[in-house]
């Protein structure tokens, strides 16, 4: 991929991803769960070009990063705790905008992929098509309670990083994997000439272009058609976080984005050719799959003003503050001349996650941005109108069409 076509995203989660952000002066904490304030931050990510905004999302209350992996919510109260459905935020404020995709995060270990599937279907044709979703598992034995459909073992203060925490994130990640597959497949289930709203013949659809997807997995099974059209883009984006080698499988098998957390050219080097070579095993070579970096970012105009900040937001915290992802504190210019230098890596484009949204994000917008578009490496001006234009991605054709036009069937 060009310099020139670096793709940028956002990752909005409260009023930042520091955990003292909410008591900034230029912080909305009042204001936080309004739509007012969600279509404020989108808006101003539009309005920087960027591609798309991906929204958190969670099945239990928020806990700081130190908290142990089995206990419950913890009991800071001197944090943002509690978040709105970000399906739903995406959906209220899709129709405010006109062309940057959104992108909500759903967590497959408890939501049914039927649900999923018309919930992002029905937020492509709201935005008209400039939808995704990005993936997550959870397995919280809190969050596992509320739904009280399964039990998780637990995994103490290693979480994931265990044997057993291994063992069961290969399980839910594979599990993921399904998740995906069956909500493509219900996207697929109606045709794009399924609709034919002939009020002379009395037809408003062709049944025989709506489809059975008959998936069956190890956890759920989902006959289909869906009940809902399909999407604008035929197939809205996924995307996925990944840490290592069994997310990057998930990647590599189920994505069209991939979010990789390493801050160094040997280490994405290292972690793009992985995915890729798990792309290729999935059979998935020749298709387009983008593998963006994601960073915490502070950013400030003056040298040591970015550090400066980040550890008076530390001080108000308690704690030094850390993150799964790589933590960026610097000016503007900086931080395009690191991006450049990941880009070399095979990464094709970057997510970032604004310390303190009311000044971080538009500091991305207003000084990032200009920056790296005198470098060159960013667009000037938005050169499609569904996001998977915007990321270079062909409109796939139905995959049961295909089927039912094979004069074997």
């Amino acid at each position: 991929m060009s310099p020139s076509h670096l793709h940028l995203a956002v990752a909005l989660d409260g009023a930042g991803w520091h955990p003292a952000a909410w008591r900034e002066p230029v912080s909305r904490p009042g204001e936080l769960f309004t739509a007012a304030y969600w279509a404020d931050l989108v808006a101003e990510a539009e309005r920087g070009l960027l591609d798309f905004v991906t929204i958190e999302d969670g099945l239990g209350l928020q806990s700081a990063p130190t908290h142990p992996y089995d206990a419950g919510p913890d009991d800071r109260v001197d944090q943002v705790r509690g978040r709105l459905d970000a399906v739903l935020i995406a959906a209220r404020i899709a129709p405010l905008t006109r062309h940057i995709g959104i992108v909500p995060t759903v967590v497959a270990t408890h939501t049914e992929p039927f649900h999923l599937s018309k919930a992002i279907a029905t937020l492509d044709y709201v935005s008209s098509g400039r939808a995704g979703l990005r993936v997550q598992v959870s397995a919280r034995p809190g969050v596992a309670a509320h739904f009280g459909r399964r039990t998780f073992p637990a995994l103490g203060d290693e979480g994931f990083d265990s044997p057993a925490g291994q063992e069961l994130a290969h399980e839910l990640l594979d599990e993921a994997a399904d998740y995906v597959e069956a909500v493509r497949r219900l996207w697929d289930s109606w045709e794009d000439d399924a609709e034919i709203r002939d009020v002379a013949t009395g037809r408003f659809i062709d049944r025989e272009k709506l489809h059975y997807v008959d998936f069956s997995g190890e956890r759920f099974s989902v006959k289909g058609p869906s009940i809902t059209p399909r999407p604008p883009q035929g197939q809205p984006i996924v995307s996925a976080l990944t840490h290592g080698s069994l997310a990057n499988r998930l990647v590599g098998r189920a994505a069209d984005i991939g979010y990789v957390t390493v801050g160094d050219q040997d280490r994405a080097r290292a972690a793009v050719a992985e995915i890729r070579e798990e792309q290729a095993v999935a059979g998935r070579a020749k298709e387009t799959l983008h593998i963006f970096g994601d960073l915490v970012v502070f950013l400030d105009d003056e040298p040591g003003a970015a550090q400066a900040r980040r550890e008076r937001l530390d001080a108000l915290a308690g704690t030094p503050y850390t993150s799964d992802a790589p933590v960026f504190a610097g000016t503007p210019a900086q931080l395009a001349s690191l991006l450049e230098k990941l880009s070399t890596a095979g990464l094709t484009g970057f997510r970032l996650r604004p310390a303190v949204l009311g000044h971080d994000l538009p500091a991305l917008t207003r000084r990032l941005v200009p920056e790296l578009q005198r470098r060159g490496v960013f667009r000037k001006a938005y050169e499609a109108d569904t996001l998977r234009a915007l990321l270079g991605l062909p409109r796939p054709a139905s995959r049961y069409a295909a089927t039912a036009a094979s004069p074997t069937r």
